[in-house]
């Protein structure tokens, strides 16, 4: 079968070979096998954390995180009692239905929906649909938001939100590069003050490295980007969201991090 779902969990597999696993807990995907026109054999493309919890008892440390309704620490007046990154990644998904399956792929709908828990914390009324697509040398995640507001009164109630995949590419940190950011505007939240994280940067590099503690936020990057390393590399398009976000901690902000496991940057 292309699609089994088992005690959470929601295996994909391909005719060719390639596979994606997702938990129904934040609606993660916590593998991703595929191979390439050359080189065909399934190979794991993401990292997880081997000291990560995989058991929904707190959100993964790998895999394809999804972020809703903010990114990082809250910001919006009506974000402030969410924690960071808020609530998608940790609240567990409906499995909705298998979308497609045939021989171009397999596609699976999840969605999530104000609970008690949710409420008590974020009052917007809405609903998210996630669909992981599955082909035999990619993965797809779109992410569709919708404002369920039955509300007449003006204005109107809006539904003000970020959305992220924090994707953990598993590729070799001191060899990897992602291209084309040159002349792109961007955060650089490494700096030591607030002042300086809130100053715009332009990159001057063709090809940006992680060699050390990254966490630069480029906006209106493009949307096709490539990341690449000796032997290896993916490519990686967006549609939508129009900022992106360059991240390794190394091991200054990894060993931090009680659930990284040991040279995990």
């Amino acid at each position: 079968m292309p699609v089994k779902q088992v005690s959470g969990r929601v295996t994909l597999t391909h005719t060719k070979g390639s596979s994606v696993e997702l938990l129904l807990y934040g609606a993660t995907v916590i593998s991703w096998k595929a191979g390439t026109i050359t080189e065909p054999q399934p190979i794991e493309r993401l990292f997880v954390s081997s000291k990560s919890a995989i058991d929904g008892s707190k959100p993964v440390r790998g895999g394809i995180p999804v972020i809703f309704p903010c990114f990082g620490p809250p910001s919006h007046p009506e974000h402030m009692k969410l924690a960071q990154h808020g609530f998608a990644r940790n609240e567990v998904w409906k499995f909705d239905s298998i979308m497609m399956d045939n021989d171009e792929g397999v596609s699976v709908r999840l969605t999530l929906e104000p609970t008690a828990g949710i409420t008590a914390k974020y009052d917007k009324p809405f609903h998210l649909a996630y669909i992981v697509t599955l082909a035999e040398h990619q993965i797809s995640t779109d992410l569709h938001v919708t404002n369920t507001s039955t509300s007449t009164a003006y204005p109107p109630d809006n539904l003000e939100f970020q959305a992220l995949f924090h994707n953990y590419i598993k590729a070799p940190a001191n060899d990897v590069l992602v291209f084309p950011l040159q002349s792109k505007s961007y955060f650089d939240k490494t700096e030591a003050s607030e002042e300086a994280r809130n100053k715009p940067k332009v990159e001057t590099r063709a090809g940006v490295d992680v060699r050390q503690f990254t966490d630069s936020v480029y906006e209106d990057a493009g949307g096709k980007y490539e990341v690449t390393w000796p032997g290896g590399g993916v490519e990686i398009t967006v549609r939508e969201l129009k900022d992106v976000v360059v991240w390794n901690p190394q091991q200054v902000a990894g060993v931090k991090m009680a659930d990284m496991e040991d040279g995990g940057w």
